[in-house]
């Protein structure tokens, strides 16, 4: 008995043919045509895997502690230098000396946590060996290794209350490299293949530059006297409504990708670093201009909301590269309206 001569009802003896569909697309056109005759799907739906049960991307090996880290430590000097600057510039020495000495102790902690997930210092020496532009890897190698001396000059200065000169134009230099210290680790994640960080690479910078912000605030609030505290109090509250609104608009845009930020762990994260920026933000410019206790209060908030707003960022993502779905389903998407943009009817096929 061939597989046209096989009843319908599937006898013994029946073959399927050549053309026979299986997997998911069998279980659909079975539920299609059985609707209504109480007919049940024989396969299953298909589940997104991969040979040997392996996931399509390789979890990222970064260890959690290092490189979230890495990255909120990174966000708090790039701030802290554009903050001290500012302070020199208005007379607000106390403010000054604070972010100086924040910077300079952050970026070192960062360099730490990077060489420790590297494992060898030569590593990270081994990438200033070139200048290599479509590499964020490597331009961010060159920017730390031009900006920690500079964080460093400028706080030695500051403290030793010598070479002002060479003080201020550390300080200077610090802060036109600051911005680019803040948000180059989130177009670091955002070159990545991993899904809920390259899905985001239109938003994440902004979300960093506005945690890195908030964390340089919050440091100022805790260290520095009440009455020098204007601009953290400004930075802030401008650097919570920056980060929130990004992250929402990043989520929305980013389709299934956004999914891994709101289940599990990411979820808790985000959510207590949502809390703490907002709760910390609404503090100091209510109450942090009138007591210093509740200054420090606020201050220790925004530092927390930033710190883990980065671990929350750091495990959504190694969440959507252990989940198939999140880099399959995307792909298909795309795939599918290339195919409906050339139609000239605009369908799909």
């Amino acid at each position: 008995m061939t597989g046209s001569d096989a009843p319908r009802d599937g006898s013994e003896g029946a073959r399927p043919g050549r053309e026979a569909l299986t997997g998911a697309r069998a279980g659909r056109r079975r539920r299609g045509r059985g609707r209504g005759r109480g007919e049940q799907a024989m396969v299953p739906d298909a589940e997104f895997s991969s040979y040997y049960g392996k996931p399509v991307l390789n979890r990222p090996t970064w260890k959690a502690l290092d490189i979230a880290g890495y990255l909120y430590l990174g966000g708090l000097a790039g701030a802290s230098s554009l903050l001290a600057a500012g302070a020199d510039a208005t007379a607000r020495p106390a403010l000054a000396r604070t972010a100086k000495l924040g910077a300079a102790g952050a970026i070192s902690f960062s360099l730490v946590a990077l060489v420790h997930d590297l494992g060898r210092p030569a590593r990270f020496l081994n990438m200033l060996r070139v200048v290599k532009p479509t590499s964020p890897m490597n331009l961010g190698s060159w920017l730390l290794a031009g900006y920690a001396p500079l964080t460093m000059a400028a706080a030695a200065a500051d403290v030793a209350g010598r070479y002002r000169v060479v003080g201020a134009a550390a300080t200077a230099g610090a802060a036109a490299l600051g911005p680019a210290v803040a948000t180059y680790t989130a177009v670091l994640l955002c070159d990545t293949a991993v899904p809920s960080w390259h899905e985001g690479h239109r938003e994440l910078p902004f979300v960093f530059a506005g945690s890195a912000a908030t964390a340089a605030a919050g440091l100022a609030l805790a260290g520095a006297p009440t009455g020098q505290t204007g601009p953290a109090r400004r930075a802030a509250v401008l650097g919570t409504a920056l980060e929130l609104g990004a992250f929402r608009l990043m989520k929305r845009r980013m389709g299934l990708a956004a999914e891994p930020y709101g289940t599990g762990r990411p979820r808790t994260l985000l959510r207590a670093a949502e809390a703490l920026t907002a709760g910390g933000a609404v503090l100091a410019a209510s109450a942090g201009r009138r007591s210093r206790v509740l200054g420090a209060v606020a201050g220790t908030a925004l530092l927390a909301g930033s710190a883990v707003l980065r671990f929350g960022v750091f495990h959504a993502g190694v969440a959507s590269a252990e989940d198939p779905k999140y880099t399959v389903v995307p792909q298909r998407e795309r795939l599918r309206a290339r195919s409906g943009a050339r139609r000239p009817d605009g369908g799909v096929p």
